[in-house]
């Protein structure tokens, strides 16, 4: 018999995933008591060490690259930002389980955070008086014999299948639509079941000598023309490898991919120890000495068993976002995130279509708006979901599926939960609030998200009213564009859309050669300051994200701080004349920043004085904020 406790919170995230994570610590951080439910021993979903997916997003990867420094900067902030940046710099050695400790450890130090590990959300009990409000969701851990009954003001399902959202009767979408049911031309001339299939990864490490493999005898066998679309000629921007494979051994998506997990998880590993034995001992019919892709040295180091997922349910909320909204750039005036991932459609059959590419990327010309009506349930009050199972049809969600687009959405969404329970407004009727949703945006503004077309507003900040000057200055990087209310540049080419776009770097940039150098605010009068906030520059025009392919890594600045950002700090003071220095920071690596200075500071100057970057010749600083 399992043991039942009852909890209590403002907001019950399902689902720790790449949604899940950012949805959970964006409303603990705005103040909700949060419970978070995941339903395997880590978090991470599909960027685990169970799957070992790597985490993309706006900026695209290979065919479609969105990114160039001073111009395009796509790539998402905010909390998943946050967390890219710790990865890189504690998980040099690129390690899986590494990551999960990670994102562990944000979720554990969180204090308004709960984390329930191990543990499914089964059930959601509707109220009695109020037959469209979850009165509380079921949740049990078999590894403890435990049952939770939750309750909460707000529930968020990010458990990607849907699971909470689908106890609780909520509609859903599923399969793929005909082109007339929201005329869009990349959908299907008929409406059908099939969906985007799903993928067991593995990783391989070359030895000093030859590793045999000898396949079981279930494995799947492929000749050289069955893979010439895949193997042999692999799109984007990844050649051929062993060390990591293979995103387009995908199967399944022809099959319920919720029901049928289990004969699509056989068959995964059927398919994928096929591949690798070809790799090994080469195609049918090669002589038993030849190493046709020279992999005698190379052994497995890892196989997945969970396969990871790419589709399943997509709920219906008060917008279903289309081709249309992606392609158009349409602006939302509820946007919480944004996208920029092409339009990636693959075969529902995966490897069983030889004759097929593996995927058809379809790019789009600009960033695009995610609105909140398209994460809150149609027909369920207190609902909300983030993640690959938002509303959108199956040809839009083939953009918004990507995990760092969904970490974006999970922070938008974790913000106007926690926001809105403070404020006693149910979840159903945010969006028609005009105040709430623009409150909900200058916050995700100022925790470093980025939403097209809005700028950080605070005519309280002492920022907006102070002489600013520097050390010195370059064209194009004055001091007064720390006030400019945006944090980087998505003026350039496939950034956003001219009619959207505020050109500039956004930035101040001292002069090249000049460390150390200061930026410094003065007023007439004493200005009473609580916390100075500052976001830095941390090279977002690059790919950075924990990736097992060599290839792609060498993309990136990983294993060490990215060279833009300002290492060494100082936080200083004038009083009387004199500079005192409140703080003084070493070894920086993160974007964003907050300092909580001495109660009843005041000061008529204030100056950050930067000694050292991490590797640049110059000073850069998006934004200083003071409160």
């Amino acid at each position: 018999m399992l043991t039942l406790h009852e909890l209590e919170c403002d907001v019950l995230v399902a689902g720790g995933g790449a949604a899940g994570v950012p949805c959970a610590l964006a409303a603990a951080r705005g103040g909700a008591r949060v419970v978070l439910c995941q339903d395997r021993s880590v978090l991470g979903g599909n960027a685990s060490s169970e799957v070992r997916m790597h985490i993309v997003g706006a900026n695209g990867t290979g065919r479609f690259d969105r990114g160039c420094e001073l111009e395009t900067e796509a790539r998402e902030g905010g909390i998943i930002e946050e967390i890219r940046l710790e990865n890189c710099v504690r998980n040099l050695q690129r390690s899986a389980s590494m990551f999960d400790l990670i994102l562990y450890d944000k979720c554990r130090s969180e204090p308004n955070l709960t984390l329930l590990l191990n543990t499914t959300v089964t059930a959601a009990e509707m109220a009695q008086d109020a037959p469209d409000e979850i009165a509380f969701a079921v949740a049990e851990r078999q590894s403890t014999q435990d049952r939770f009954h939750i309750r909460a003001r707000t529930f968020i399902d990010c458990t990607g299948d849907g699971r909470l959202a689908f106890e609780a009767g909520a509609a859903f979408l599923r399969g793929r639509e005909s082109t007339a049911e929201f005329n869009e031309s990349l959908a299907e001339r008929q409406a059908d079941d099939c969906q985007l299939g799903s993928t067991i990864l593995i990783t391989a490490r070359k030895h000093d000598r030859p590793m045999p493999f000898v396949a079981p005898q279930w494995v799947r066998t492929f000749s050289q023309e069955e893979l010439r679309l895949r193997l042999y000629a692999v799109p984007g921007d990844e050649e051929p490898t062993h060390e990591y494979g293979y995103w387009w051994a995908e199967w399944g998506g022809s099959l319920d991919t919720i029901r049928d997990n289990e004969t699509i998880r056989d068959e995964l590993l059927a398919i994928t120890l096929g591949i690798w034995n070809h790799v090994k001992n080469g195609p049918p019919g090669a002589p038993p000495d030849d190493d046709p892709f020279d992999a005698a040295h190379w052994a497995l180091e890892w196989i997945g068993f969970l396969p990871g997922k790419r589709e399943s349910r997509r709920f219906i909320g008060q917008h279903v976002l289309t081709q249309q909204d992606l392609e158009a750039s349409r602006v939302f005036d509820d946007a919480i995130a944004y996208g920029g991932w092409s339009m990636d459609l693959h075969p529902p059959d995966g490897v069983d279509r030889p004759d097929e590419e593996p995927c058809v990327q379809h790019a789009l010309p600009y960033l695009y708006d995610i609105p909140l009506r398209g994460c809150v349930a149609r027909d369920v009050r207190n609902l909300m979901f983030a993640g690959r199972n938002l509303s959108a049809t199956h040809v839009a969600f083939s953009s918004t599926r990507v995990m760092a687009t969904c970490a974006a959405v999970g922070q938008g969404v974790g913000t106007a939960a926690a926001l809105a329970v403070s404020q006693g407004v149910p979840a159903a009727e945010i969006a028609s609030q005009p105040e709430l949703v623009a409150a909900i945006q200058q916050r995700l503004l100022r925790d470093d998200a980025f939403l097209i077309g809005h700028s950080y507003d605070s005519p309280a900040d002492p920022v907006f009213t102070a002489r600013i000057s520097a050390s010195s200055e370059q064209p194009g990087g004055e001091a007064s564009n720390i006030r400019s209310g945006q944090t980087r540049s998505v003026h350039g080419e496939r950034g956003v859309s001219p009619d959207r776009r505020a050109a500039g770097t956004h930035r101040w940039m001292s002069q090249p050669g000049e460390l150390p150098a200061w930026i410094q605010f003065d007023w007439d009068e004493p200005q009473p300051i609580d916390t100075v906030q500052l976001v830095f520059d941390t090279g977002m025009h690059r790919h950075l994200t924990l990736s097992h392919h060599d290839g792609y890594t060498s993309r990136m600045t990983w294993g060490v701080p990215q060279p833009e950002t300002v290492r060494d700090y100082s936080l200083q003071i004038n009083r009387a004349g004199e500079w005192l220095t409140l703080c003084s920071i070493t070894n920086n690596y993160q974007r964003l920043l907050r300092h909580s200075l001495p109660p009843e500071t005041t000061a008529s100057a204030l100056r950050i004085l930067v000694t050292k970057t991490n590797g640049l010749d110059h000073a850069r600083i998006f934004e200083v904020r003071l409160r």
